[in-house]
């Protein structure tokens, strides 16, 4: 049985997925996937921005990196689901399209967009960051300390 911590976990990984997602990539997966269903704006899709925030090394004290423009927006379906959607850019077609996936991912195509939709942008995404770890391995120097036999 599923709880609604695993439920939160689930989504907070797609919404992420999303929200990662290059320009345009969204609304093309959908597209290809489903008839987009009405719905009714919760929250149009508005441009805005959000300070980014970094640690030194991953654990020393955060401090703030710079901005970042986002659009979010929310939606909500006939049949009452609510989607939400935070993506990067100024892509007001990908957030509309993030928050319907969002919103249809509570709904009974939840399957089909999990294979049609998000496995894609997670295998790119994959990929992706298994090209810029070869490419930050590729300047990789090896340092090593001769020993002078002075001892």
């Amino acid at each position: 049985m599923k709880t609604a911590t695993d439920d939160t976990k689930e989504r907070k990984a797609w919404m992420s997925l999303m929200a990662k997602a290059p320009e345009r990539r969204i609304p093309e997966l959908l597209d290809g996937a489903i008839t987009r269903p009405h719905f009714n704006w919760l929250r149009v899709p508005e441009v805005g921005s959000v300070m980014v925030r970094g640690r030194s090394g991953g654990k020393g004290a955060p401090f703030n990196l710079g901005e970042m423009t986002v659009t979010r927006c929310a939606l909500r379906l006939e049949t009452g689901e609510v989607g939400h959607a935070y993506v990067q850019g100024r892509s007001k077609a990908d957030a509309e399209a993030a928050a319907l996936v969002d919103a249809l991912m509570q709904t009974d195509f939840r399957e089909k967009l999990r294979g049609q939709v998000l496995a894609p942008l997670e295998a790119e995404q994959s990929e992706a960051r298994k090209v810029r770890a070869e490419k930050a391995a590729a300047t990789k120097v090896d340092f090593f300390t001769m020993v002078r036999g002075e001892d």
